[in-house]
């Protein structure tokens, strides 16, 4: 085995996106073929003895310690740039003891008056105190840390609502602010849509789409995964609303949400408004009445084409060619290869693709499943399944697969040697905060598994705008150039996928009566 080295920083802590920013540092150092960044937490810390690194030297590390660990190449050369990130080319002596308050920040930074926006990501255990701290200060919060409890999150949204602040989250992963994306985000028009999230990619997804329409954004607003269930009733997404009904640049609001309460939903969407409303709720599974001005839609694309259409500019994906690329494909598949395996980055995008296989008629398993009769480990062969590696199983111990595709390689690698795949269908997630050439990284993983004989065939959806840093031009054209269908939405990515694995060509150009 390579040669294994560990460097640890002890009472210092980093937001997650720095670490995630610092492991795809030291990933990218030549020669390096295993490493990461993390705090120093027991399940960190299992996940770094279980890759071969030494348990005695990892002995006395807590969640208050930072630890680099690597395997293979220059180690060295792998921790500085890592430190680079971390520190931003501060020696980590230096750093170490710092410690910061939203008072010293504001002195710090030299600040006429306090800022009014804080970005929250620590530890679950320890981001309830510190968004309560920020609301406090009279901040809106982006609560990004995940693992907060479900009693915390209600009161900091009571709390926040009584104030008349945000508090977007927990896990919200994207919000655009007066124009400045917050956590992943896409380069998009301003304009006259504002559109509430409780879905990350939900949210990159519908921004850009608006962005490919011509049209804009006012304000994206996260409101974290949990908003809108019965529980939390609705608190920030109800506050977005009416904050979006009562400002002048706004003109029609678009509301999306993974699987809502029916009675927290319909008491939303029955509320007297003057401006029209489109809410995307993926998964409902019953109908709901909503008020005269509000329209309903099911999945992402949908949700786009109605909103913009009622601005007079409806969004229109270019899908020529779809049906002919899956007639292709069906012939060049072997008719032995009957499964779709989704392989997803994004997991509003993982579960939209799950609905749309559902609505098919077949059953779709996944580590986020549906129903609890398709958890993944009742899957058969043949099976369909779709993986959001987001989710903690699989980035314990490696930064997101938007940062680092090294895991989806593997798994696209793997999933292309099985005798029952049809179609491996994946997302490229672009825009600030994701891996700098991600369809670059994948693409060859993509070539050799489309280079087997009557192998599978890959489906994929690049997700992000032409003023993206990789740019969502130069991304697709490096897909197409091995081979991948690629697809003009995530919806038609999925529905694509289960045309060719089905044989049946048709459900390429399937979409609802609108």
């Amino acid at each position: 085995m390579s040669q294994t080295s560990i460097r640890s920083y002890r009472n210092k802590y980093l937001d997650s996106v720095k670490l995630l920013a610092a492991s795809r540092a030291l990933l990218d150092t030549p020669g390096i073929q295993w490493g990461t960044v993390v705090t120093g937490t027991p399940a960190n810390i299992e996940v770094l003895i279980e890759e071969g690194f030494d348990s005695a030297t990892l002995s006395g590390l807590t969640a208050n310690d930072l630890v680099m660990a690597a395997r293979g190449g220059d180690a060295d050369r792998a921790f500085s740039n890592a430190e680079q990130m971390m520190f931003n080319a501060k020696p980590a002596a230096e750093s170490a003891n710092e410690q910061f308050s939203i008072r010293s920040l504001t002195e710090t930074m030299g600040l006429a008056k306090p800022p009014n926006l804080a970005v929250i990501s620590v530890g679950g255990a320890y981001a309830a105190l510190e968004a309560h701290k920020a609301i406090g200060a009279s901040m809106d919060v982006l609560l990004f840390s995940d693992n907060v409890a479900l009693d915390d999150e209600i009161e900091l949204k009571r709390r926040a609502a009584e104030r008349s602040l945000f508090l977007m989250g927990p896990g919200a992963g994207t919000a655009m602010i007066d124009g400045v994306g917050l956590g992943f985000a896409n380069v998009v028009r301003g304009g006259s849509i504002g559109v509430v999230a409780a879905a990350g990619t939900g949210a990159q997804e519908v921004m850009s789409l608006i962005d490919r329409a011509g049209l804009g954004v006012s304000q994206v607003i996260g409101v974290g995964g949990r908003d809108l269930s019965e529980e939390v009733g609705g608190v920030m997404t109800e506050l977005a609303i009416q904050s979006f009904e009562d400002d002048p640049k706004t003109e029609a609001i678009l509301v999306v949400s993974k699987p809502p309460s029916p009675t927290v939903s319909k008491r939303l969407l029955n509320r007297t408004g003057a401006k029209p409303i489109v809410a995307v709720l993926i998964g409902l599974d019953q109908p709901i009445d909503v008020a005269p001005h509000v329209r309903l839609a099911t999945d992402l694309e949908e949700g786009v084409i109605a909103v913009t259409s009622a601005l007079g500019a409806p969004f229109v994906p270019d899908s020529a060619g779809l049906f002919d690329q899956a007639v292709r494909a069906i012939a060049e598949v072997d008719d032995s290869r009957k499964a779709v395996r989704g392989l997803f980055s994004g997991g509003t995008l993982c579960f939209e693709s799950m609905t749309l296989i559902a609505e098919q008629g077949l059953d779709v398993y996944s580590n986020t499943p549906l129903r609890s009769d398709l958890a993944l480990e009742s899957a058969k062969p043949d099976s369909h399944v779709c993986l959001d590696l987001g989710e903690e199983e699989y980035t314990r111990g490696r930064p997101h697969p938007m940062i680092d595709p090294a895991a989806r390689i593997e798994l696209i690698q793997a999933e292309g040697a099985m005798d029952d795949t049809a179609v491996i269908l994946i997302d490229v997630v672009l825009g600030y905060g994701s891996h700098d050439d991600p369809a670059g990284q994948l693409a060859t993983a993509c070539a050799n598994v489309m280079a087997i004989e009557g192998g599978p065939q890959v489906v994929a959806y690049v997700l992000g705008t032409d003023s993206d840093p990789q740019g969502i031009v130069s991304q697709r054209a490096k897909l197409e150039e091995v081979g991948c269908i690629v697809a003009p939405t995530n919806a038609r990515a999925a529905l694509t996928a289960i045309a060719i694995a089905t044989r049946r060509p048709e459900i390429s150009e399937f979409r609802r009566n609108r």
